[in-house]
């Protein structure tokens, strides 16, 4: 078998980290700027901080993590923290389905609740992308017998 898989799975999970890591970016800017309004849409009514105060928290956070998994260091727990961070703003997302707030386009419960699936490749691409490949490891001769 030819060793062209691996290199493609690297080039497709260095392709996804960057790709995650320059949304995350994008987005964190847009929520300190343009789009700060919308993202306060998403936040749950039980955080104990502002609305505000907890869009910019997030908008600081989100670039700091897109940067992180841009310089490409450290990926596997830079992965870790990212897919945490995708599964800790989950409950702001069925907020905002459940208090039917609009933000983003999404103003009907329908559309609203089917956005909701979509973490789910969010947290598996943050996972996969930064795990880089593991090596082969062949039996010693005293395994073998």
């Amino acid at each position: 078998m030819s060793d062209a898989h691996p290199v493609h799975c690297g080039r497709a999970r260095t392709a996804v980290r960057l790709l995650l890591g320059s949304a995350l970016t994008y987005a964190g800017v847009t929520h300190l700027t343009s789009a700060r309004e919308e993202f306060r849409a998403q936040v749950p009514s039980w955080v104990p901080v502002s609305e505000d105060a907890t869009v910019l928290a997030s908008g600081v956070t989100e670039i700091a993590l897109g940067a992180a998994l841009l310089s490409g260091r450290r990926q596997r727990v830079v992965g870790g923290v990212v897919a945490t961070f995708f599964v800790a703003v989950f409950p702001g997302n069925v907020a905002q389905w459940r208090n039917k707030r609009d933000g983003f386009g999404l103003d009907t419960d329908r559309k609203r609740l089917l956005r909701l699936p979509f973490q789910i490749p969010l947290i598996v691409g943050a996972l996969w992308s930064t795990r880089g490949r593991r090596p082969v490891r062949h039996p010693s001769p005293e395994q073998s017998v």
